[in-house]
């Protein structure tokens, strides 16, 4: 199955599914566990949940601490990242040649994350794509996120393209029941994080992908 007649435009989530952000978000987890005099945890204990946002890591973190708790540390664990944004974060394999084939398409991309909008620029423009993105819709442009449609049409709209002309790439669960809510074709980016009882292919994308290359494939009408 191939949309490409349909698709004018491609919408990405950004943590798990452009970006590799896990060894930067785990090193501020890190940070406030030992500022609260524990032990810091190994990486393989947090980057399934990376995409599921600072809280879900805080909660981890501190698991036996009340969800107040983990609410009163999130913006030490916001300021921790901000001062090592993409130090280690680097695109996923075959995403830089997935965005060039979008680009010589003549087709505009963007970016519907649910992390901080100050803090998704800072990531973007790390890793060179600030001129290249042609929307930015963070966790706190709206007054709602992800599942959310809003997000993905203001994301549409800031891109002039109909929401039905647009595809929605994400790595979770969210990310595809959000494009169903807006409209947008789906694709399930199964090289992102998730823990080990996710099951992608339950989601119901348009389109599951392994890699960034396959998704490129696909979008060639060459299959996946």
């Amino acid at each position: 199955m191939s949309l490409t007649s349909d698709v004018r435009a491609v919408l990405f989530d950004l943590d798990g599914t452009l970006a590799d952000t896990a060894l930067d978000l785990i090193a501020a987890v890190n940070r406030v566990l030992v500022e609260e005099g524990r032990r810091p945890l190994p990486a393989s204990d947090l980057r399934p949940l990376v995409s599921k946002g600072g809280r879900a890591l805080l909660a981890r973190a501190f698991p036996d601490d009340t969800d107040n708790v983990c609410e009163a540390l999130l913006p030490r664990f916001l300021a921790a990242y901000a001062e090592g944004l993409a130090v280690h974060t680097r695109p996923f394999e075959g995403v830089e040649r997935l965005l060039a084939d979008i680009e010589s398409r003549g087709w505009p991309w963007g970016i519907v994350t649910n992390k901080p909008e100050g803090l998704a620029v800072g990531v973007v423009a790390g890793l060179g794509w600030s001129a290249r993105a042609g929307a930015l819709v963070g966790g706190d442009t709206l007054p709602v996120r992800k599942p959310s449609p809003e997000p993905l049409w203001l994301a549409a709209s800031q891109l002039g393209v109909d929401p039905v002309h647009c595809l929605y790439v994400g790595d979770d669960a969210r990310d595809i029941e959000a494009a169903k809510a807006a409209g947008m074709p789906s694709v399930a980016a199964l090289w992102g994080y998730r823990e080990a009882h996710e099951d992608p292919r339950a989601w119901g994308a348009t389109v599951d992908c392994m890699d960034a290359d396959a998704l490129c494939a696909w979008l060639g009408g060459r299959g996946a």
